[in-house]
């Protein structure tokens, strides 16, 4: 998670600088931040992760909270197939 990478860069004393930046994709060209494209902060993100984990639905949440929630889901969702495994075809022995 990003707050582990933070701790970690910390650990390992690397520039604040560096470690507080806005993280940034890069594709714009007016400097919008993940956060800004995402419309939740990762520190909100790990949260909605967590909650998802323990098996929580939109409905326990309150407006924010929804709102930074169904975002995640939105993205896990869409990126799904990033998770998986890519599908291999096996052919059985006595077909070759």
């Amino acid at each position: 998670m990003k707050s582990q990478v933070k701790e970690l860069a910390s650990h390992l004393g690397i520039d604040r600088t560096i470690v507080d930046a806005a993280p940034t994709d890069g594709l714009w060209e007016d400097n919008r931040t993940d956060e800004d494209q995402l419309g939740a902060s990762y520190e909100e993100l790990e949260w909605a992760m967590e909650q998802h984990e323990n098996g929580k639905t939109p409905a326990d949440f309150s407006d924010r909270e929804k709102d930074v929630f169904t975002t995640y889901m939105k993205h896990h969702t869409i990126n799904k197939h990033k998770m998986l495994p890519i599908p291999i075809c096996v052919i059985p022995q006595h077909l070759m």
